[in-house]
Parts: C-alpha cells; sequence; structure tokens
C-alpha cells in the first residue's frame, strides 16, 4: 500500500502507472490475440462471430468495471485520510455485494442472449457461433466481477504491482489456452470463449485470496464489519454513475453494433478488429489518466488541491507524447498491423475497411488525452454528474451520426462518428474542470468521519 499524498507528482504517478500500463497491455493483448486465432485459424466468420458478441460483453464489463470504480475511490479516500478500520470494512462491502450482483446477472444474461444477438442483427451465417460464445462467457461473469473487484481494491491502496502479475500470468495462460482449444481440440470460438473463461476464473480466485491474506495484516483501532450499509451507500454514490457512465457507452457501441451489422459479415469482421486495435491503444494511453484518479482521490482526501493541479498537468503531458506514437505507428504501419489478423490473400477488402477506420480516428486521439486526463480529476473527486455528462454527450452525438449518415456515407458514418463525438465532450470535460466542481464533493475529515460510523 502506498499513499500519494506526499513526494514528487511525478515520481509518484509514473511509477504508479507503470504497472497499470504493462497490466492494460497484456489484458488488451490477449483480447487482440483472441482475434487473431479466430481470423487466422477459423476465418473470417470466426472474427465476426467474436466481434457480434463484444459489443454485448462490454454491457456486463462495463457494470463489473463502473462498480468497482465506486469501490476504489471510497476505499481511496479513506485511505488517505488514515481510517484503516473503514477501508477493511469498505474492502468487505465491496466484494460481497459485487458477487451477488454478478449471480443476478448471470441469470439475466443466460435468459437474454440469443434476443440481444437478435436486436442488433448479428447476420446469420455467424449467428450461433456468436451465441455460443456469448453464453460462455456470461458463465464466467462472477470470476470478472471479482477480478475487477479486486483490482479496483488494490489500485485505491496504491498498489499497481500485484494486479499486474496476476494479469501477465492470466494473459499467458489464455494464449495458451486459446492455441490449445483451437488449434490442436479444434473447437473453434467455443474454444475461445473457454479459454477465456478458465483463465479469468484462476486469476480472480487468486487476486481475491490475495488481497483478503494482505488485509488481514493492516492494524485498526475499532471493529471492522464485514458488511456496512453505510459504506455500501457512500460506494454506491460513485458506482452508480459509474455503472450508468459505463453501460451507456457500451450501449452506444451495442446500438453502433446494429449499424455495422447491416453492412454484412465482412464488415463485421473488419470492424471487430479495428476496434480492439484501437481500443487497445485506448487503453494504453488512459493508463496514466487511471492512476491519475487515484492520485486525486488520495490527495483530495487528505485536501491536497494544489497537488491535483500539479498531477493534472504531468499527466497531460506524458498522455500527448504517448498519443503521438500511436498516431504515428497507425497512420504509417495500420495495413500490416491489420494483416495480422487476416492474411491479405483471404480478404483485401476486410483489411482495407479495417485500416479506413483507424486512419480517421487517429488523428484525433489527442482530444481523448485531454478528455480523459481532466474526466479522472472530476471521478477521482467524486463529480460524477459532471463526469456523466462528459460521456454521454459524447456517445449521444456520436450513436447520432452513425444512424443519421449511415445511409449516405456507409461505414465511413461509423468512423467519423468517433472523432465528432470526441471534440464535444473534450470541451465540456474541461468545462468541468475549469469550473472546480471536483473539489466540492469531499466531505471535511470531522463529517467523513462521523458519516462512516453509520450501520446497517
Amino acid at each position: 500500500m502506498n499513499h500519494m499524498t506526499s513526494g514528487s507528482p511525478l515520481k509518484i504517478l509514473i511509477t504508479f502507472s507503470l504497472p497499470m500500463l504493462l497490466s492494460m497491455v497484456f489484458q488488451q493483448l490477449y483480447s487482440v490475440i483472441d482475434s487473431i486465432i479466430a481470423g487466422n485459424f477459423i476465418g473470417v466468420d470466426g472474427l465476426a462471430a467474436t466481434g457480434a458478441s463484444y459489443p454485448i460483453t462490454t454491457l456486463f464489463l462495463a457494470v463489473a468495471t463502473g462498480a468497482s470504480v465506486g469501490s476504489s475511490v471510497v476505499i481511496s479516500q479513506f485511505f488517505g485520510a488514515k481510517l484503516m478500520e473503514r477501508v477493511k470494512s469498505a474492502i468487505y462491502t465491496a466484494i460481497l455485494t459485487l458477487f451477488f450482483l454478478a449471480l443476478a446477472l448471470t441469470v439475466l444474461g443466460l435468459l437474454s442472449c440469443n434476443f440481444l444477438l437478435s436486436v442488433i442483427g448479428t447476420p446469420e451465417n455467424i449467428f450461433a457461433d456468436s451465441a455460443q460464445y456469448l453464453r460462455i462467457y456470461v458463465c464466467g461473469l462472477v470470476f470478472l466481477f471479482l477480478y475487477n473487484a479486486a483490482t479496483s481494491i488494490y489500485n485505491g491502496l496504491g498498489d499497481s504491482r500485484t494486479p499486474l502479475f496476476f494479469l501477465i500470468f492470466s494473459s499467458v495462460l489464455n494464449v495458451v489456452l486459446d492455441i490449445l482449444f483451437v488449434t490442436t481440440f479444434s473447437m473453434g470460438v467455443a474454444g475461445l470463449a473457454w479459454a477465456t473463461f478458465a483463465a479469468q476464473c484462476i486469476s480472480a480466485l487468486l487476486s481475491i485470496f490475495t488481497l483478503l491474506f494482505r488485509i488481514r495484516t493492516i492494524p485498526v483501532n475499532g471493529k471492522v464489519s464485514v458488511w456496512n450499509r453505510g459504506l455500501l451507500v457512500n460506494m454506491m454514490y460513485i458506482a452508480i454513475p459509474s455503472i450508468c457512465q459505463q453501460s451507456f457507452v457500451s450501449i452506444g457501441v451495442f446500438l453502433v453494433q446494429g449499424v455495422v451489422n447491416s453492412f454484412g459479415s465482412d464488415t463485421v469482421a473488419a470492424f471487430s478488429a479495428a476496434l480492439k486495435i484501437s481500443t487497445f491503444a485506448l487503453m494504453v494511453m488512459n493508463t496514466l489518466p487511471n492512476a491519475l484518479s487515484n492520485f486525486a482521490s488520495q490527495n483530495l482526501g487528505a485536501h491536497e488541491i494544489d497537488r491535483v493541479r500539479q498531477g493534472l498537468r504531468i499527466s497531460l503531458v506524458i498522455a500527448e507524447v504517448i498519443i503521438l506514437g500511436v498516431n504515428l505507428l497507425f497512420l504509417l504501419a495500420a495495413p500490416q498491423i491489420f494483416s495480422l489478423f487476416i492474411p491479405a490473400t483471404e480478404s483485401r477488402a476486410v483489411i482495407r475497411i479495417g485500416v479506413q477506420f483507424l486512419h480517421t480516428l487517429a488523428p484525433f486521439y489527442f482530444l481523448v488525452g485531454i478528455k480523459n486526463c481532466c474526466d479522472s480529476v472530476l471521478r477521482g473527486g467524486g463529480a460524477m454528474k459532471p463526469f456523466m455528462a462528459t460521456t454521454f454527450s459524447d456517445l449521444l452525438i456520436r450513436i447520432a451520426f452513425s444512424f443519421l449518415f449511415a445511409g449516405k456515407l456507409g461505414f465511413a458514418s461509423i468512423c467519423w462518428a468517433y472523432p465528432v463525438g470526441w471534440i464535444f465532450g473534450t470541451l465540456l470535460s474541461i468545462r468541468y474542470y475549469r469550473l472546480g466542481v471536483w473539489r466540492t464533493h469531499i466531505p471535511e475529515p470531522h463529517s467523513m468521519k462521523s458519516l462512516i460510523r453509520k450501520k446497517a
């Protein structure tokens, strides 16, 4: 566990974000490798089948991520305020809540798989494989939620290295199982799903048990409850807007996927691969802003406002340098990158469509860097309504643009919808940061102590 309330902000952010960066790379890498294996060993339809189910899996991931954010922010603020008995109680409450939420979503997901695939117009030739992949994925939701909970808690406590070790293990295991199930056992799309299920299960259990073992050693003065309704309310104040924000983003992807599906399975395959490549880059860019969110939470909990401003300036400079490198890579080598997913001899049309997507988005990535840094301070300060507003503006404009111009521009409407949404979302995010709304949601130390004593 590491306190971020003293010392050089630059050193703290870099030290904390590097393990997060490696974690993000490995996390996205095995998602990309799934698609590479699907495209090369199963074919275009296999790649399209996993791609068609992707926007639905992101809906479940959005709930897991959003709920985990709530626990991370609250735990981080208590940790910054050195209220250790509340830290332990909040951790227990978060794990139990997310476990039961995951069980409920598993049942709901199994009942609605076919319906959701039908809603977005999944092409008939890939429907069966998409449904099979999705059902297996849903069966692993409990492990997905537990892993995300553990990772967020570790980060909230200033420990970004432990999640990295588990993620490296999970990623390597997933890739090995992908190759084994698809190439040796010829399990097709289902093999990809089962590989992810197994790797996620093992990693989640190891993460949770290690976390529970470690927090037993934290010295506390008072009694620690394993379930505290007052703390749950505090976490829900952050988690519910975060879930809504993440879910609406995923719903946007879900709706846009419906437009993509109307262009045929080649476009579905191209969009699937291109979106994963772009997501990989965006997640790498977002590593430092994610670290900034925890940095801001701890320092706001300690009422160190100037350190938060310093952290934002540092994060903006580093983020834009990283984005410049990504831009050059995509603009100069997009065809070569995309050919990893689909051999050029099999489908040049798929590669052309995917490259079009990457070349359109790359010049506008600098907007994402600015927006993510400002949003991280808003989220770290618990200013969730402004945080949601910046994301929703981006999302709604993106969806509207895709639907309005699909008939005239074709797939180009999907490509240009992203930059147009980013422009509006970034302008709004900058405005909220300058208004200082992120400073108004942190309780004073005496009110924090009195509030968290409330129990069920």
